[in-house]
């Protein structure tokens, strides 16, 4: 059998990191390579954050960079091979060759089981791999699978195998009979995937996950190539608590870039912070954010703001410049606060409420 590989791609935010610590953990059996696709334009915060995760993990995350041989960063080789064309929510292509690229380079035609820190409380499934040598896996949902290799087991043209499946790993009795109801039922516009998907789980999610591993030993997928997978008995659901929980029992921590900084305006008070792990740039920054930005690194401010010029703005129908003048602040500032008063989870000070509702991860290659 072919060596398969695990691997775990580091974003620079929480949830990434709190599923390495839960692997090493948990699963200290399974030899997982590290990874963070570097585009050479991250906050400071982050570097700091991964070096720190780094030691507890007693084991090197790899920085994975792609336009080898170009002096400076990769963001800007690519910015100048598309003619200064910044990348935006239509265009994203800094997402394409800063992170895809570089990952399946580095995964190359060998069998890989990749892990995706999707937390249980999070509706998608993350980015999927096209090649057939990657399968993912998400360790904190109650459905460990990926929705492509849920869709194949449960299939209706698969039914009569699934039940073969299920005899194996059930014992006969009521249990055997309901699960039996369950997978004879075609799916249709009437009873869709999900719903199917969730009815197995409810009855016994170890044994769904038996099923699922069983199937994908005799697809040629990367899970042919082992014959046990520690994850088939994992039924851990984590939800955000639990991941801030990892962090913080770890002593590991929170990345720098989420601690709330106060800002007032008016004499109203409230705080900010930056809400997502990525490039300083990141267009899909906030406007507060982009004000974080100015007043906590006016540097790297500087360096977004160099980058723009007529037709390319990280904002659309608003420079940099224009956003970086004390009326247009001002201004940011009173319409987030008010969005603080409107909407009471907001108004916590805590950053455990805090972070519950930021956007999370930036474009790691679980970036939806």
């Amino acid at each position: 059998m072919a060596k398969v590989r695990h691997l775990l791609g580091i974003s620079g935010g929480k949830d990434s990191a709190a599923l390495a610590i839960f692997l090493k953990d948990k699963y200290p059996q399974i030899d997982i390579e590290y990874y963070f696709c570097d585009t050479g334009k991250e906050l400071k915060e982050t570097y700091e954050f991964i070096e720190n995760l780094q030691v507890y993990l007693g084991k090197e995350i790899k920085k994975l960079r792609t336009a080898e041989g170009w002096p400076g960063a990769p963001f800007d080789y690519y910015l100048e091979l598309y003619g200064g064309f910044l990348p935006s929510k239509r265009a994203r292509w800094c997402t394409k060759n800063l992170k895809l690229e570089p990952f399946e380079r580095f995964v190359g035609d060998d069998p890989v089981i990749s892990y995706i820190g999707i937390r249980g409380d999070e509706e998608r499934d993350g980015y999927i791999s096209k090649k057939s040598n990657i399968q993912s896996v998400f360790p904190f949902r109650k459905n460990i699978w990926s929705e492509d290799a849920v869709g194949k087991v449960l299939a209706n043209e698969n039914i009569p195998l699934l039940l073969e499946l299920y005899k194996k790993n059930y014992p006969a009795g009521k249990l055997a009979e309901a699960v039996s109801k369950i997978i004879t039922r075609h799916i249709s516009p009437d009873y869709p995937p999900n719903r199917k998907l969730k009815d197995l789980i409810s009855l016994n999610v170890r044994q769904f996950n038996r099923v699922v591993f069983d199937y994908l030993k005799n697809t040629g997928s990367s899970f042919s190539h082992i014959e046990y997978f520690p994850l088939v008995d994992n039924d851990d659901v984590l939800n955000f608590e639990d991941i801030i929980n990892i962090l913080e029992n770890s002593g590991v921590g929170m990345p720098g870039f989420y601690q709330k900084i106060e800002l007032s305006v008016n004499g109203e008070k409230g705080w900010y912070s930056r809400s997502r792990s990525g490039c300083f740039f990141c267009f899909f920054q906030q406007k507060i954010e982009w004000v974080w930005l100015y007043e906590q690194h006016p540097q790297l401010f500087k360096e977004a703001m160099a980058y723009e010029k007529e037709g390319f703005t990280w904002k659309e129908n608003e420079s940099l410049e224009q956003l970086s003048k004390p009326k247009r602040i001002r201004q940011i500032k009173e319409e987030y606060l008010k969005t603080q008063e409107t909407d009471p989870r907001e108004k916590s000070s805590f950053l455990i409420d805090i972070l519950r509702f930021a956007e999370d991860e930036g474009c790691s290659i679980c970036f939806t």
